[in-house]
């Protein structure tokens, strides 16, 4: 058999391993506050994430993704100055995709550059599974991260590596969880001082939580337009600018629809609650917030497809179009069947193995109910949208997390398990080098025995 085709055939199988553990452990976390504020069940839960999850990766799952992860390796090392530009080739979703056809003979810089892409999705998801058997919610992106890193320093050099990239992503473990925190923070104690403290709880909620409400679809909706949708836009039209403009505005009014029917529906839930003492009244208002935690978390789950899932198998999209080109470009198309691998793999990672970071994330850092799964979902992705925005790298993960810590400390410093709090701030800063120490060691094996 061809070493090309074996080369590819290994790719696709790690593949489908990466996007299992994604699953397990970076989809997890988006349901996590719901199933640790008891909103839904664990079974509904999984379910609800693999659905959105994979409809956003198939439906408007990036069609594009950089060759070399984030820039971590420099092009023009890798190939020496032979790096195809992105002008030069068409990005559509069909071109470059038939994975079947006979591979042509690739130069050493890309047998190479391939073989990387390969050891580099092995290295990611060997972390990612030991992290999740842990329960320890880490970085999926910094695991791939890690690993091209890695494979970079064997494969090229140390001067291959784009260090400064390397020192944003570093910056990014402490930017992304304290913002996450502190914006947490800040809103769960306006929820409970407007609505939780109050004598009249039920009555406050009728007051407040539409208003709530409005925040919640306004910047749910801006995360799925700006960091989901964007994909079909920028396919669609090429003044993408525009269209990001009127975002805002789709976002506003389906913010100002959201919280005009949630006034309907707090009135139906809450009526009933008004003559109770305020201990059963607060019952009644945690459990009317319950839906809107699970939709902020769907949310979260579908955007993440939409964003992020292409981008942490995007080495195999690179070794597909290697082995089916012979050349390496600094981005290249994602075929569709590559999304649809990645979202089938990580529902079945979800469903697998998910149980244990959605235990960690949802229930061992803090006690959460559903008005601090809201404010935790909505800070999340309120910071994760700005940054992206200001394209900052960030985790989701890591800044969720930050957030669910925000809501604890919110409460004092007692309900929070510093304990645990302690493992997952462990756990991430041996995400980049884990992930790349076990590549390094993949790559060296690999190249002894095919290169």
């Amino acid at each position: 058999m061809d070493a090309n085709y074996l080369l590819l055939g290994g790719a696709v199988v790690l593949g489908l391993y990466m996007a299992w553990n994604i699953g397990a452990n970076d989809v997890a976390n988006s349901m996590a506050d719901a199933v640790g504020s008891k909103s839904i069940t664990l079974r509904n839960a999984v379910i609800a994430a693999a659905i959105c999850e994979f409809l956003g990766a198939v439906l408007v799952g990036s069609s594009v993704t950089d060759t070399i992860r984030k820039g971590i390796i420099k092009p023009e090392v890798v190939a020496d100055g032979a790096v195809s530009q992105p002008a030069q080739r068409s990005l559509g979703k069909n071109e470059g995709n038939d994975a079947t056809a006979a591979p042509i003979e690739m130069s050493q810089p890309a047998r190479k550059l391939a073989l990387g892409m390969t050891c580099a999705l092995f290295a990611a998801a060997i972390w990612l599974h030991a992290a999740s058997s842990f329960g320890m919610p880490v970085s999926t992106t910094h695991s791939i991260v890690g690993a091209v890193a890695g494979v970079g320093i064997v494969a090229f050099g140390a001067s291959a590596i784009d260090w400064w990239v390397l020192a944003q992503i570093v910056a990014s473990w402490f930017i992304s969880p304290v913002a996450g925190g502190l914006l947490a923070c800040l809103l769960f104690t306006l929820i409970r001082r407007a609505i939780l403290m109050r004598p009249q709880p039920a009555n406050a909620a009728l007051r407040f939580a539409p208003l709530l409400v409005f925040l919640v679809a306004f910047v749910m909706s801006s995360a799925i337009l700006h960091k989901g949708l964007r994909n079909v836009f920028q396919e669609a039209s090429a003044d993408w600018r525009w269209l990001s403009e009127q975002a805002v505005w789709v976002a506003i009014s389906i913010g100002l629809i959201a919280m005009i029917g949630a006034r309907f529906y707090l009135v139906r839930r809450l009526g009933v609650a008004m003559s109770l003492d305020t201990a059963k009244q607060l019952q009644h208002v945690e459990v009317a917030l319950a839906p809107i935690v699970v939709l902020t978390s769907c949310c979260v789950a579908f955007s993440h497809g939409a964003n992020d899932v292409a981008n942490s198998i995007g080495p195999l999209a690179a070794v597909v179009d290697i082995v089916s080109n012979g050349t390496i470009e600094n981005q290249v198309p994602v075929p569709f069947w590559v999304l649809c691998l990645g979202g089938a793999g990580i529902a079945a990672g979800l469903a697998m193995y998910g149980y244990r970071v959605m235990h960690t994330v949802g229930s061992r850092i803090t006690d959460l109910t559903p008005s601090c799964g809201i404010a935790a979902d909505v800070s999340a992705t309120a910071v994760v949208l700005l940054c992206s925005q200001l394209q900052l790298p960030v985790s989701t993960t890591h800044t969720l997390v930050g957030a669910i810590l925000g809501v604890g400390l919110a409460r004092g410093l007692a309900s929070v398990n510093q304990s645990v709090t302690r493992n997952i701030f462990g756990g991430w800063l041996l995400t980049v080098p884990a992930a790349a120490g076990v590549a390094m060691l993949l790559y060296a094996l690999a190249a002894f025995c095919f290169l």
